[in-house]
Order: C-alpha cells, then sequence, then structure tokens
C-alpha cells in the first residue's frame, strides 16, 4: 500500500476526530429522554447524624418522603427541630456545569430556616476560582429567614435595616450571580416541597404567580350589602336538608330532634374574607382592622366565619389555634389549611355577628390560595350510633366563595426565577444584541466593511475592544467548553435545561453564534466575540509593536498541533458523560475563568498558566486558539453547518497569488488559495487585501496594464 502524505494523515485524523465529537454531541440528544434518573440524595443515616451532632437528636427517616425529622431534648420531651433533607432530592435544577447543586437543610415547623448547607457542587467559578469560602457564606444567610418571606438576591450588599416581615435581601456573590441565583431557586422550590408535605403549605398553586387582593381598592358597604357585593356566601341548612343527606344510612332517624323539628334551622353559616378591605371595614370596628392586620402576614388571607343554629362549625373537642375538624377549604381540588386564628374579636353594637359565633381563620401566603378562583367549602355534619365504640357517619355540604374580578390584581411577574435576572440586565442585554446586529450587518456587507483596510483596523480593533471590556470583563459573556459539557451532563442526567436561562447574555450570545454558524462558520465567534480571543490579539499588536521575534510554526507541525484540540474536545466531552469531577479538572485546559471571569485573581498556577498563554500568543500568534481551545474545536465541528463560502476568492488565488496565504496569521489557507473555514478566525486580513488594487497581486497587476498603454501614448 502506498504510505499518505502528512496532508492526507492530517485530513483523515481530523475527519475521524470531528466523527467522534459529533458523536457525543448526538448520542446527548438522542438520550435526552432515555437518559438515567437525576442523581438521588447522598446522605445515609450516619451522616445526617453527624450533620446534627448533640444536643440534636436524629429521626427515622420518613418512609414516604425523603426528609430526616431532627429533634432536640427538653427536659423529658423531645421538641421538633425540624425537617432535613437534601435539596437535590426534590429539585434537581443543574448549575452551569449541568450538575445540580445538592444543598443540605434544615426546615423548620413553621417554615424557617434552621440551617442550609452546601453538600455538593460542581459550579466552575467556586472551583479554584473564587473558592468555596463565598458559597458557604451565602448559604449561611438563611438562618432565621422564612419561606414566608419573598427572599431576594442583591448583587452588592445592602443594610438590612431595609429587611421587613414579608421581605428580605441576602447578599449573591460577585462574578457568580447567576450560580448563586440558581442555587436559591433550588432551595426554595425544594423547601416549598417539604413545607406542603409536611408543615400545612398547600400543594396548589405556586405563591408567586397567583393574584392578589386588591388592597388599596375600597367600596363602602353595609354589611346587609356583601352578599349582594359578593363577599359573603351563605350556606343555609334545616334539619330536613341533613336528614335527607342521611337518608337510607344506620345514621337516618337518630337524630330525635331533626325528626320532630324538620323546619327548624340546623346552621346559619356564612364566609366573608376579611383580607379584602371592603369586607373588613364593613364588620370591623378600626381598631380590630388594625389588630387583625397586625397578625397577618403578606399574601395571608383571612376568613371569617360567623354561624347559628344547633350545630356549629367546630366541635365540642375542638382546641383554639388548630384547624376546624368540621369546615375544609379546597381549591382546584386541592386542600388548604384554615387555622384559629384564635382572634379576640368585638364587633359593633350594630352589627350583624351581634347573637352569632365567629372564628377567623388564616389561610396563609404559601398556600397558594387563589382568590381569583373559586374557593370550595365542605361543611362537615357528623352522626355517631353506639356508645362504647360508635360508628361515626359523615355528610359535606358544599358551597363556595368566588370573589369579584374589581377586588383583585392580577398575577404578580415570577421574582425566583430566570426572569427577573433579564429584567434586571435588559441594558445589557439590549447593547449586547444592539452590537451582534451591527456586527452581523457589517459582515453581510463586507464590501464596504473593508474598502478601506485602515478604517477596517480601527473598526475591528474598536469591536475587540467593547468585546474584552463589555462582554468579558463587565457582562461575564466568555463562551466555553463549560457550556458544552454542562449541556452534555444535563441531558445524560434527563434534566431541565431552563437553566441556561439564568445566563441572560450567555443566551444572546449562544442566540448570535448559532446564526453565524449558518452562514460565515466558527470563525465569528472567535475572531470577533470571543473575550479572551480579544485579549490575546491586543497581546499580539502590543508585541509586534515592540518587535519582540515571531516564531512561524513549520507546515508539518502546524497541521500536526491543529489536532490536539479536538483530541481535547472529544476527552472532555467524554468526560462530561462519564465523570463530572474529571470534568472540573480538565476545563481548566481553558484560561478563560482565570483572564476574564476572575480577572487573574486566582491561585498562582491558574494565573501562570493564563499568562504563560498570552506570552506563547506573542510569540507564536494565538497558538492556543489554533491548537489547545476545545470550545472552538467544537464550533469548528458545528461550523460545517455553514451554507456556502462567502470569502471572496479569485481564480489566481493559489495559482499563482500566495500573498493572502502567506500573510495569514492563521494558517487558514491553503497553497491552492482555498480558505480552511474550520481554521479562519475571520480577521478579514485576505478580504482587505483581495479588494485592494495596492495590495492583491492580480489587481495590481491589472491597474499596471491599463497605466502603461496610457503611458507610451
Amino acid at each position: 500500500m502506498l504510505a499518505l502524505s502528512a496532508t492526507r494523515r492530517h485530513a483523515v485524523f481530523r475527519m475521524a476526530m470531528e466523527f467522534i465529537v459529533t458523536f457525543l454531541l448526538l448520542s446527548g440528544l438522542s438520550l435526552l429522554m432515555a437518559g438515567r434518573e437525576a442523581r438521588a440524595g447522598v446522605m445515609t443515616r450516619d451522616a445526617m447524624a453527624r450533620a446534627f451532632p448533640s444536643p440534636y437528636l436524629l429521626g427515622e427517616r420518613d418512609p414516604a418522603l425523603p426528609v430526616w425529622p431532627v429533634f432536640k431534648q427538653n427536659a423529658t420531651s423531645n421538641d421538633l427541630v425540624g425537617y432535613a433533607f437534601e435539596s437535590i432530592d426534590f429539585v434537581a435544577i443543574p448549575g452551569f456545569a449541568g450538575v445540580p447543586v445538592n444543598m443540605l437543610v434544615l426546615l423548620g415547623p413553621s417554615g424557617e430556616f434552621v440551617d442550609v448547607r452546601v453538600i455538593s457542587h460542581h459550579e466552575p467559578v467556586f472551583l479554584d476560582g473564587l473558592g468555596e469560602a463565598p458559597l458557604h457564606r451565602f448559604a449561611a444567610q438563611y438562618r432565621g429567614l422564612s419561606l414566608r418571606q419573598n427572599i431576594a438576591i442583591d448583587a452588592a450588599p445592602r443594610n438590612r435595616a431595609g429587611n421587613d416581615a414579608g421581605n428580605v435581601h441576602i447578599d449573591g456573590v460577585a462574578k457568580a450571580t447567576a450560580s448563586v441565583r440558581i442555587i436559591n431557586q433550588s432551595v426554595i422550590a425544594a423547601a416549598l416541597k417539604v413545607a406542603r408535605a409536611r408543615l400545612g403549605f398547600s400543594g396548589g398553586s405556586d405563591p408567586d404567580r397567583i393574584a392578589r387582593v386588591r388592597q388599596n381598592y375600597l367600596e363602602r358597604l353595609r354589611p346587609e350589602e356583601l352578599q349582594a357585593a359578593g363577599l359573603l356566601s351563605r350556606l343555609q341548612l334545616d334539619n330536613a336538608a341533613v336528614e335527607r343527606a342521611f337518608a337510607g344510612s344506620e345514621a337516618e332517624g337518630i337524630d330525635q330532634e331533626a325528626v320532630s323539628q324538620p323546619s327548624s334551622s340546623f346552621i346559619d353559616l356564612a364566609v366573608t374574607p376579611l383580607s379584602v378591605p371592603s369586607a373588613a371595614q364593613s364588620l370591623l370596628t378600626p381598631r380590630d382592622q388594625e389588630r387583625l392586620k397586625g397578625r397577618l402576614e403578606p399574601g395571608d388571607h383571612a376568613l371569617l366565619v360567623s354561624w347559628r343554629g344547633r350545630y356549629g362549625i367546630v366541635s365540642d373537642s375542638f382546641v383554639p389555634g388548630t384547624v376546624s375538624d368540621r369546615l375544609v377549604l379546597s381549591q382546584g381540588g386541592l386542600p388548604m389549611e384554615m387555622r384559629d386564628l384564635n382572634f379576640d374579636l368585638k364587633p359593633p353594637a350594630d352589627s350583624p355577628l351581634q347573637g352569632r359565633q365567629f372564628k377567623i381563620f388564616r389561610v396563609i401566603a404559601q398556600s397558594g390560595l387563589d382568590p381569583a378562583l373559586p374557593m370550595q367549602f365542605a361543611f362537615k355534619v357528623q352522626r355517631f350510633k353506639g356508645q362504647i365504640y360508635p360508628e361515626k357517619f359523615t355528610r359535606d355540604f358544599s358551597f363556595s366563595l368566588a370573589l369579584p374580578a374589581r377586588f383583585v390584581v392580577k398575577p404578580e411577574p415570577d421574582n425566583k426565577g430566570w426572569l427577573p435576572i433579564w429584567k434586571q440586565r435588559w441594558m445589557e442585554i439590549a447593547l449586547a444584541v444592539a452590537a451582534l446586529a451591527l456586527l452581523f450587518a457589517a459582515l453581510l456587507r463586507w464590501r464596504g466593511l473593508v474598502a478601506d483596510g485602515r478604517r477596517f483596523g480601527r473598526i475591528r480593533t474598536g469591536f475587540l475592544g467593547f468585546t474584552l471590556v463589555f462582554i468579558g470583563w463587565f457582562a461575564q459573556g466568555q463562551l466555553s467548553i463549560v457550556n458544552l459539557t454542562g449541556l452534555v451532563q444535563a441531558l445524560h442526567e434527563k434534566r431541565d435545561l431552563s437553566y441556561l436561562m439564568y445566563d441572560p447574555m450567555s443566551i444572546v450570545l449562544w442566540g448570535g453564534v448559532l446564526v453565524s454558524l449558518f452562514i460565515w462558520g466558527r470563525g465569528t465567534f472567535c475572531g470577533w466575540l470571543c473575550p479572551f480571543g480579544a485579549m490575546q490579539e491586543f497581546v499580539a499588536k502590543a508585541a509586534r509593536l515592540l518587535r519582540v521575534p515571531q516564531w512561524r510554526v513549520g507546515r508539518r507541525t502546524d497541521q500536526a498541533l491543529r489536532g490536539l484540540k479536538y483530541i481535547a474536545l472529544a476527552g472532555i466531552l467524554a468526560c462530561a458523560w462519564w465523570s463530572p469531577a474529571w470534568t472540573d479538572r480538565l476545563v481548566e485546559l481553558e484560561p478563560f475563568k482565570t483572564a476574564i471571569t476572575l480577572n487573574f485573581v486566582r491561585a498562582w498556577p491558574y494565573v501562570l498558566y493564563a499568562a504563560g498563554l498570552l506570552a506563547l500568543n506573542a510569540l507564536v500568534y494565538k497558538a492556543f486558539c489554533r491548537y489547545l481551545c476545545p470550545f472552538g474545536a467544537g464550533l469548528a465541528v458545528l461550523g460545517r453547518v455553514r451554507l456556502w463560502n462567502w470569502l471572496p476568492r479569485r481564480k489566481e488565488c493559489g495559482t499563482p497569488c500566495q500573498t493572502c496565504r502567506h500573510r495569514c496569521d492563521y494558517g487558514a489557507i491553503r497553497k491552492d488559495g482555498a480558505i480552511r473555514y474550520d481554521e479562519c478566525f475571520q480577521c478579514m486580513d485576505c478580504v482587505v487585501i483581495h479588494q485592494s488594487d495596492d495590495l492583491c497581486a492580480p489587481l495590481l497587476l491589472e491597474k499596471k496594464r491599463r497605466v502603461i498603454p496610457v503611458r507610451a501614448a
């Protein structure tokens, strides 16, 4: 067999590596629906006991819910401190490495955070970057806060005096804003699931995605007008109606009073929402209105239940401050806890409450009760037959309460997910979108862009400065291999990809990259939008001004070195599939986190590595981009979807003219003049030459041919 040429061997090698990378990417997509389930918690009983040592006592793990009750001895009794759980057992929101952060949470009986700690994470910015200390300080801020409060993350520290009962602010972490928001979402969402299952928080709607009672709207209503206004719902039963409900059962006829006086009132029951200002003003004194406001948290609902008749809404065994055993509230088929507020109400002398019994019940904000939707009530009537072990018979009588639309306001925006980040950074997003639009418009009209070589040089230098300073250092928009490994790991673990939305700048840049891949190939990002690439270009310009000798890598060596980035890409993606821990180490091949995200404020080995690459770049132009960058290799593979070869060529390019090839610092032009788009960084120097009749040899020759006949004449 004939030996393959070096060029042919390189082409075969590159095709093989691209096949491997493409296979790994497509495998991730194909296993999106067939991937394994997200990892469950890792804490054993011994590990949990070590996390909460004496004076705490660890109970048995709940067989139905992955929580551990934690107690504290108090004299002769053990008081419940709270429920300990791992966030990953309830919510698995991937971080930027594609792996969820796992938090250990101890949630108190009233929904307060007793303790929050980090069990495990793979967030790149905290791994040998900022270090884990800021992450642990962030988690510690939850202690003492409550699910009843709206927890907001501030980008910068602020005065805690601004906190109130319903709203608290905790400090974020600079350079890790998106990561801590993902962690916050994980902690809150997991805690809400536990609270709804164990603490009486309803499993209904998300409390932040429901309507609210309009507090600044007041109608002057007399008490007798409440029902007509839709603020009072009534259930009236006589003895005959109740007896009919038990007809045909063994409890029929055992209520002698109901049989003997069928037309007498059994109960006259009314429910009024006192959390609506118009209803509260109609039934309460100003003093009681203020007292009631002081007993409610923001978003809580207060329901006044009044009744008269021979049967009440609570039994003789009812304990004040607990849930009614005869009246049940539900919405959308889900029960919601109504707890007695134990409120000492003193109605006015002319109040319709005179002569009636009444209680005020509270429905906490976290229940998810939506005042814009009907509230269903079930009034339970019980009869008992037998003396020693009586048999109980129950019949439900249903009624509902629906508030008119004028008393409620539409849902507020979600303030715990990714949407607030986009709103908060709308100016940065708008500027990035405008910059992308300007770049794409310029590239589409490339003839005008390169018409003046000096002007083009100034434009390119200015845009690269924008890329480095704004996109990189300010907006933290450096795309990297971590974006690809995170995607692979999230797909492998069958996780939701909504975590990507927590970094709006990356989403905007990815949108631009995907568009540019179809039109121009990988060079648009690598040559114009990569902050570290821009930094390298400025270092190279400085080196040339200082007359630093430039090394030209030999053709064969250059061809061999270019394959390294494909090997790195394949290895990192394979590791992302099988070993996230090793992936965290391998992605450090990129110096982006050190140079761009952390501004070289990092442990000295990483700073030395990034500085060394920049020093090498001063000698060998963009050596890292050409030979080592795994993200660039991934874009080169994806860039094969490019629709056309858009860079202009002439038939003389390569035969005989070699000007562009010798001037190309990337070595992206073959001897035959063809451009290797997988290695082209779109510096467009060759396009400037191509369009200049002072630089392009064919145009220069044609110009001379036009001038010589004139001189001869």
